[in-house]
C-alpha cells in the first residue's frame, strides 16, 4: 500500500468499493479509505486483488498456488507491479481449474527478452506466456500501464531532481549507490548539466 496503492484506493472509493489492504508496513493515510487485514483474509474476501508492491525476496511469488487457492472463486487478479510477484505456473493451473474469474497482467514473470520488442514475425518460445494468451479471461499488455501523462511527467521530474542533486553534490534520496562511493566517483569524473 504505497503511493500507487493509495492512488488506486482514492479512485475505487469513488466507485463505492469496500477496500481492504495488506502491507507489512501499514500507511496511516490508508485508514481513511479502508482497513488493513492479514493477507489470507484479504484473499478470501476480495472480489478484485490488485498488486502494488516491489519485487523482493519476501514478495516473490506472493501469489502462488496456496494464495490462489485462498482467493474467492471467480475473483479477479490484477498485477501492474512486477511479474515475479505471481507464480505463472500456479496462475495457469488456477485459470484452467476455473478458480479465477479473470486476470489482468501488465507485467509477466518471464518478460525479460519479450516486452518492448517486436516479435510479430517470430515464434515465441515462452510456453507459459503463450498459454496465458489463450485464455479468454486473461488481459495482457507489455508493461505499459505506466505510460500515462502523469506517470511520464513524474519520471521526467524525478530524473531531473536526481541529476540536480548529483550535480550539486547533494544527497540524492533515490540513489542506488552508497554515497561514499558516489562522492569518490564524482571527484574524478566531471559532470555537466
Amino acid at each position: 500500500m504505497g503511493r500507487i496503492g493509495l492512488a488506486l484506493a482514492r479512485i475505487l472509493r469513488g466507485f463505492g468499493c469496500r477496500l481492504v489492504a495488506y502491507d507489512p508496513f501499514p500507511m496511516a493515510a490508508f485508514k481513511e479509505f479502508g482497513e488493513y487485514v492479514p493477507l489470507d483474509a484479504l484473499l478470501a474476501q476480495s472480489d478484485v486483488v490488485s498488486l502494488h508492491c516491489p519485487l523482493t525476496e519476501g514478495t516473490r511469488h506472493i501469489i502462488d498456488a496456496d494464495a490462489l487457492g485462498k482467493m474467492r472463486p471467480g475473483a479477479l487478479l490484477v498485477n501492474t507491479s512486477r511479474g515475479g510477484l505471481v507464480d505463472t505456473r500456479a496462475l495457469i493451473t488456477a485459470l484452467k481449474a476455473g478458480q479465477l474469474g479473470g486476470v489482468a497482467l501488465d507485467v509477466y514473470e518471464g518478460e525479460g527478452g519479450l516486452f518492448y520488442q517486436d516479435h510479430s514475425g517470430e515464434v515465441i518460445q515462452d510456453d507459459e506466456l503463450m498459454r496465458l494468451m489463450t485464455f479468454p479471461n486473461v488481459l495482457m499488455c507489455g508493461h505499459q500501464a505506466f505510460f500515462t501523462e502523469e506517470a511520464l511527467t513524474e519520471i521526467a521530474e524525478c530524473t531531473l531532481r536526481n541529476l540536480a542533486d548529483f550535480a550539486a553534490h547533494e544527497h540524492c534520496k533515490n540513489s542506488l549507490v552508497h554515497e561514499g562511493k558516489l562522492l569518490a566517483r564524482r571527484d574524478s569524473v566531471p559532470v555537466r548539466i
